[in-house]
């Protein structure tokens, strides 16, 4: 019983340092509950989603480091990193690593000046990102985006 009771003992003094408290959230960026790939935004988004569909042409993808964006005049994501992440009362705020001598989309095509490397935000460098629900998010203020942007479903 002794033994049993010691390794019991030492079992949990090991552990310890790793547990998480009940109700308490794992570490991590911020901007987490983002990560992933997410339709609308330049188009309403669709009232039903499949994986398959989503995922063949997301609209936003999210990473620990980067931002990518479908834009309406060309087949390649335009890529940000992420400089911070900084979490707000009702979403998050994205700072992004500028980008000097950026080219701007040509006007006359439906994009905001900018568009080609932002999201036609007030600040070209900045992303706020409103959390409507753990599934739908907006980019409040950004005229490339002005509608909702909906989470891909897991396939």
């Amino acid at each position: 019983m002794g033994r049993t009771a010691i390794l019991t003992a030492a079992a949990l003094a090991l552990a310890l340092p790793f547990a998480t408290p009940l109700g308490a959230q794992q570490a991590g960026p911020p901007h987490a509950f983002l990560f992933g790939a997410w339709t609308g935004g330049l188009v309403p988004p669709p009232s039903t989603v499949t994986a398959q569909g989503c995922m063949a042409q997301p609209t936003v993808i999210f990473t620990r480091d980067v931002v990518m964006r479908a834009t309406l005049t060309d087949i390649l994501y335009v890529q940000r990193a992420i400089e911070t992440a900084r979490g707000t009362g009702d979403g998050i705020d994205i700072r992004l690593v500028p980008q000097p001598g950026a080219q701007a989309a040509p006007a006359g095509l439906g994009l905001a000046e900018g568009g080609s490397t932002g999201f036609g935000c007030p600040e070209a460098d900045t992303l706020h990102v409103q959390r409507i629900s753990n599934n739908e998010i907006s980019f409040p203020g950004c005229r490339d985006f002005p509608f909702p942007l909906v989470r891909c479903p897991a396939g």
